[in-house]
């Protein structure tokens, strides 16, 4: 197997792009298993290895998105994918999605690790102004996480999504560059 470089590293993980080998991981699993995708948008329509091929060939070439491999140093798992979406040129903003898909790397501070790695690279080197999440509001993993990088509730779109027969509220969560400075004490 081909050695693939970090592209953002931290302690216990490092984010790298996607490759085509991925598709043919335990990825292609995690948007199947009802589980994983209990909060989140995904779980609609099956998740072939052909549509993981088209999405990983088209983040490499999509500057409107930063979609990263979370990988576990150590092991060199894959354990899950970390975006910035609808990254905005003008008005310098994105939106943060994440999905740690193995189980196994469950509320261990993974997604904080890989989440904050991402938010300094937004802002510091995309020179993004705001990062925004929404997330489903029986997401509480999500929910915590967005906090735990410095995002504020800044509101809810009641029953705007749809999930497992019912329609569900949206929770907005945002913060700003200074906010997160701030947060991190970084002034």
């Amino acid at each position: 197997m081909t050695t693939h470089h970090a592209f953002l590293s931290g302690k216990r993980i490092h984010l790298r792009h996607l490759i085509d080998e991925d598709a043919k991981g335990p990825y292609l699993s995690w948007f199947n298993d009802e589980s994983v995708c209990f909060g989140n948008s995904h779980h609609v329509f099956p998740f072939t290895e052909e549509v993981a091929l088209r999405y990983i060939q088209q983040s490499h070439i999509n500057t409107e998105e930063l979609v990263l491999a979370i990988i576990v140093t150590e092991t060199k798992t894959h354990i899950g994918n970390i975006a910035l979406q609808q990254i905005h040129p003008v008005y310098r903003s994105a939106e943060f999605s994440i999905i740690i898909g193995d189980k196994d790397y469950w509320n261990k501070g993974y997604g904080k690790e890989a989440g904050k790695l991402l938010c300094d690279h937004g802002f510091n080197r995309l020179n993004l102004h705001r990062i925004s999440c929404g997330t489903f509001d029986n997401n509480k993993g999500m929910k915590q996480l967005a906090l735990s990088l410095g995002m504020t509730k800044e509101g809810t779109r009641k029953e705007a999504a749809f999930t497992q027969g019912r329609y569900v509220d949206v929770i907005e969560y945002g913060m700003t560059k200074k906010d997160y400075e701030k947060f991190w004490n970084k002034t």
